[in-house]
Order: C-alpha cells, then sequence, then structure tokens
C-alpha cells in the first residue's frame, strides 16, 4: 500500500470487504441466521397469514378455496457508521506501521457492526448511545413471549421453546448472554454431575439441546464488552432461520479524512493534525417477533 498523502483518500476495497466479513461473522443473528441478498431501499417480503393446504380431487369433482391470504411486510434499510481519530502522523509512517493501524481498525471496526446489528434488531438500541432509537417500531424485544429466568436455566430455555412452538413455530436457534451460557454450562444434578459437560465453561456453545447457539453479551443489550448496562435478558429462543430476514444492502468505501469535523467533536481535523477512518454499511431487517421468545430476568436500576 502506497504512502497516504491525499486528502479523503479512498482506502484498499479489501480493507472495507474484511470489515463486513468480520461483521457478518461476530453477530449472533448472523450466527444463528443466515443473510440474503437486497437490493438497496425499502424490500418487500412476502407473508402468508396461513399454510397453503393441498387438496384431492376426484375425477370431475369440484375444487374448493384456501383461505390464506397474501400479504407484505418490509424490511427497512439502517446505515450503519463507525469511524474514528487517530494523530496525522499515520500520514507520514512507514508501510507497515500504516498497515498494522488499518489491519486493527478492520478488526475493531468489524466488531463494532457485528454488535450494532444485534442491537439494532434485537432491541432498536443505538450503541454510540445506549439509548433506544423510538421510530423504529420492528424490534425483537417487542415479542409477548416472555419466560422469567427461574431457579433451572435449561427449563427456561425449555419454556421459551414451548411458547414458540404453541404459536406454531419451530425453534431452530438461542441466542444468549455469557452468563446464562455459563449457568447451563455448570448446572449439575444432585450427585455432583454436570448436566451438560459438553458445553465446557459456556463461552464457545455452538449448539444446546438440538438448538443452534450463539454466545454474545449484545443479548443484555451491553454496547461493548464489559459494560454496565443490562436490560435483564439472558437467552432469546425462536425460529433463527426464518423469522429474522436481513442483509447488507450497501457498502461505502472506506475512507480516511483529513479535514474539517465529519464527527461533529467541534475539532477540525486539520486544525488538531489528525485524521479520520470511516467505514459506512447498511444493513436492513424485519424481525417477526412472535417467532420468538425471551428469557429475562428482572434488573435492579
Amino acid at each position: 500500500m502506497a504512502t497516504l498523502t491525499t486528502s479523503d483518500v479512498t482506502l484498499p476495497t479489501q480493507i472495507v470487504d474484511g470489515i463486513v466479513e468480520k461483521s457478518k461473522t461476530g453477530s449472533t443473528i448472523q450466527a444463528l441466521s443466515g443473510q440474503e441478498p437486497m437490493r438497496f431501499g425499502n424490500v418487500n417480503i412476502v407473508t402468508f397469514d396461513d399454510d397453503l393446504t393441498a387438496e384431492f380431487v376426484e375425477e370431475s369433482g369440484a375444487k374448493s378455496a384456501d383461505d390464506a391470504k397474501p400479504s407484505s411486510v418490509v424490511a427497512v434499510p439502517h446505515k450503519t457508521v463507525v469511524n474514528f481519530r487517530t494523530s496525522d502522523e499515520f500520514k507520514g509512517a512507514d508501510e507497515d506501521y500504516q498497515l498494522g493501524i488499518l489491519d486493527k481498525f478492520e478488526e475493531k471496526c468489524g466488531l463494532a457492526l457485528a454488535r450494532a446489528l444485534d442491537l439494532g434488531a434485537y432491541y432498536r438500541i443505538n450503541p454510540r448511545t445506549g439509548n433506544a432509537i423510538t421510530s423504529w417500531t420492528n424490534y425483537l424485544n417487542s415479542t409477548t413471549n416472555r419466560v422469567e429466568v427461574g431457579a433451572n436455566a435449561d427449563i427456561d430455555v425449555e419454556t421459551a421453546a414451548g411458547l414458540v412452538i404453541a404459536d406454531g413455530y419451530r425453534p431452530t436457534g438461542i441466542a444468549m448472554d455469557p452468563a446464562h451460557a455459563w449457568t447451563l454450562s455448570t448446572a449439575r444434578y444432585a450427585d455432583g454431575r454436570k448436566k451438560y459437560p459438553e458445553l465446557g465453561f459456556g463461552v464457545d456453545i455452538s449448539s444446546f439441546e438440538g438448538l443452534d447457539a450463539s454466545i454474545s453479551s449484545t443479548v443484555s443489550g451491553k454496547p461493548k464488552d464489559g459494560d454496565s448496562a443490562d436490560n435483564g435478558v439472558r437467552g432469546i429462543v425462536g425460529n433463527f432461520r426464518q423469522g429474522i430476514r436481513w442483509g447488507v444492502q450497501r457498502t461505502f468505501p472506506f475512507r480516511m479524512l483529513e479535514f474539517g469535523d465529519p464527527d461533529n467533536t467541534g475539532r477540525d481535523l486539520a486544525g488538531h493534525n489528525e485524521v479520520l477512518f470511516r467505514a459506512e454499511v447498511i444493513f436492513a431487517w424485519y424481525v417477526f417477533v412472535d417467532q420468538f421468545a425471551v428469557i429475562e430476568t428482572e434488573v435492579t436500576p
């Protein structure tokens, strides 16, 4: 990579490609429900209010009508931005140093985008502020299927799955907060034997009781690991394969900006010998909230 000397530089495309790939592989939503190609803008998703049924018709027999009716929902695009400032000494550094900074930014940026996808689709949370975006009306945590954390974490999962099944859907996955995964992995019988020894310490669970599983603190609404924010959610069980429809609609060039105040801090970049790196991705999603159940505990204010 050549030394960067011009303003508003578009950096190598493999950087933004790597950022997008890391954002997809770092999300519990991606781990449990694969993305699909989506054109830019609002995307209509066709639905039916009931399953269709076939009919046997004898020779010369009359055909009857099916009561199922088609409808549609809209997957809405959401622009997601990650940027950070650093000293403009970056421009004069050798190529190895520059690449080291870009590699680290790619890693951190991918993680930030992954968490943004989860936080937005689950809770309509803006990761930067930790506040809800109240104009968003479609988000998973609006489901009425709720399970209060009890004495046995495995029974909580079973109860949540039962709520999804009772609504006519097949649970395919579970997203868990690390605390809930730990509780499951350390559950023991009365004689001291572990109930689920295959779970290890619960940090890398990929399946549980036939469900695909993924672990992240985004499940409890944390913008970053280690944050004190906690909305009380410990697990989300549901039809992840069909109940969340999402995709990456567009990626923007990965840029280095040298002038102005592009992140509205009140500090001009050139005036403070700084540069700003920025990556932008547009996600779109729609959540069928009745296909999910939430396991939660009461959080003390």
